[in-house]
């Protein structure tokens, strides 16, 4: 017993030793992850903080894009109202300052029509018109993105100035949409590796991604359920590149602060399977080990007892023939074949079992009659056996025999004094249950899998292989079952064996 009571407690210790190493692992790992997360953390807050910055810019960008349109619109309309005063002045300084304000345009295409959208007069424009001609058709549609300046000379008489952008304002209109694809591709394509999905105001149409995983990204529904799950993350950034062009842009953490966040748990889980991997193949080699260390001792312990046996059968033989008392004989005999059992029994450990369908009962009453008279007779023993008398089951009768063997030892041992030792078998459709019962000191409930361990026992002179022995028959070689079905310290205990029809 003192041998498991130190291995249990060196197991004790080396399990609170190595759960240390592991929690110092995870501990330090955890300091590694957050300061590696904050990095992220803080990578993606100034990534956030530059995009907001880059709106607010490109907002500016806008508001002086629509400040130049105004411009423009109230430049045609100083030209449009030159035009007005120009016929109605007659004096010369006043129609001089008129005909400089209409020269000094040459960026603003303006073409001028009277009432009936004749042309009268155009400028800046890169082709020649008719005079009197209509305007119409193309020409009319493209100058018509813009409402023409009406002005009226009199009730019954106007002329209509119509214009559109200027070089300089397509210019700019189309550095503002390189602008505009310049920064959704930054945005997506972020150094932070922050995933992104930009979407219009409604969240339900996606204009672009970056760092999306190709099967999602490829995926309409997975993409827009994402978009709810960065919302829930992080508050999306409006931008606004023009009026009815309204933008969002959903960020969420980068995979590596996500990966970070789960890794020691990851690696918690890693070093768990590898130490019950490790402690699974230890054991199964250590049983494998102890294993041939049974059987080798087993086959050893068979072998030396043939050759005295095969002496002693000569010498009963001689002592016949010298007409020694035949009950003598007899009783030398028995004891021989007594001991041929047990040398065939010991031959078996390490074999595979030959089981065959035997009549349990007869098995048990057989081992019991033989022990009885080996026994003191303050300890009474009963069989319980089913009504019919015979159960079949497969066994191996002298491995099995050897186990009944040792459970009665085993309960006359605990029996101080008077006692009784009670068997019942009992059945099932798939299995066949016989329990061992004593009335001696019992067993404390901490120790129902220890008795079992070799080397285990309360005699001061046992070996504490007896129940170690009967579970490896029965569990090995007749793939049963045997445990401690109950026992109440100072009352009694009762074992049960299961062994399948």
């Amino acid at each position: 017993m003192d041998i498991y009571y130190k291995k249990k407690r060196w197991k004790i210790i080396l399990g609170i030793i190595a759960l240390v190493i592991v929690m110092v692992s995870l501990w330090y790992s955890n300091i590694l992850a957050r300061h590696i997360a904050l990095d992220e953390r803080r990578n993606a807050t100034i990534w956030a903080d530059a995009i907001r910055n880059r709106v607010q810019l490109v907002h500016y960008t806008q508001e002086f894009f629509e400040q130049i349109k105004a411009d423009e619109r109230k430049h045609v309309e100083i030209l449009a109202e030159a035009f007005k005063r120009l016929g109605e002045t007659e004096e010369s300084e006043a129609m001089d300052f008129y005909l400089k304000i209409i020269s000094d345009n040459n960026t603003i295409p303006v073409i001028i029509t009277d009432s009936r959208d004749k042309i009268t007069l155009y400028a800046n424009l890169d082709m020649e018109l008719e005079p009197d001609e209509i305007l119409a058709g193309e020409l009319k549609r493209e100058f018509s993105a813009f409402e023409p300046v009406i002005v009226r000379l009199d009730p019954k008489n106007n002329i209509r100035v119509y214009y559109k952008e200027s070089k300089t304002f397509t210019q700019l209109r189309a550095y503002l949409e390189d602008l505009e694809k310049s920064f959704i591709s930054e945005v997506v394509a972020n150094s932070a590796s922050v995933p992104v999905i930009i979407t219009d105001m409604s969240r339900k149409h996606i204009v672009a991604t970056g760092n999306i995983d190709r099967s999602i990204a490829s995926n309409d529904e997975a993409l827009l359920q994402m978009v709810q799950e960065m919302a829930s993350v992080n508050e999306p950034i409006e931008i606004q590149f023009s009026e009815g062009r309204q933008r969002l842009i959903f960020y969420k953490n980068s995979y590596l602060l996500t990966q970070l966040k789960y890794y020691p748990f990851f690696q918690f889980g890693v070093i768990v399977v590898f130490i019950t991997v490790a402690y699974l193949l230890f054991s199964t080699a250590r049983k494998s080990e102890q294993n041939q260390v049974w059987a080798g001792l087993a086959k050893e312990t068979a072998h030396q007892l043939g050759t005295p046996l095969s002496a002693i059968m000569a010498w009963i033989e001689i002592l016949k023939l010298n007409s020694v008392d035949e009950q003598i004989t007899d009783e030398m005999e028995k004891d021989v074949a007594r001991l041929q059992v047990i040398t065939e029994r010991f031959s078996k450990i390490g074999s595979a079992a030959n089981l065959q369908p035997v009549n349990i009962v007869e098995e048990i009453q057989g081992v019991a009659d033989y022990l009885k008279t080996r026994t003191t007779k303050k300890i009474k023993s009963e069989i319980h056996a089913p009504d019919q008398g015979s159960v079949i089951v497969p066994l191996n009768p002298q491995l099995f025999g050897w186990v009944i063997e040792n459970m009665w030892k085993n309960a006359a041992d605990a029996i101080s004094g008077e006692g009784i030792i009670e068997i019942a078998i009992s059945e099932d459709p798939k299995y066949v249950y016989v329990d061992f019962s004593d009335n001696g000191k019992g067993i404390h409930k901490s120790k129902y899998k220890s008795v079992f361990d070799p080397g285990v026992t309360s005699k001061q002179r046992g070996w504490g292989l007896g129940l170690s022995l009967a579970r490896r028959i029965i569990e090995d070689y007749h793939k049963g079952k045997i445990f401690i079905k109950s026992s109440v310290v100072g009352k009694g205990t009762t074992f049960r064996i299961m062994l399948r029809k």
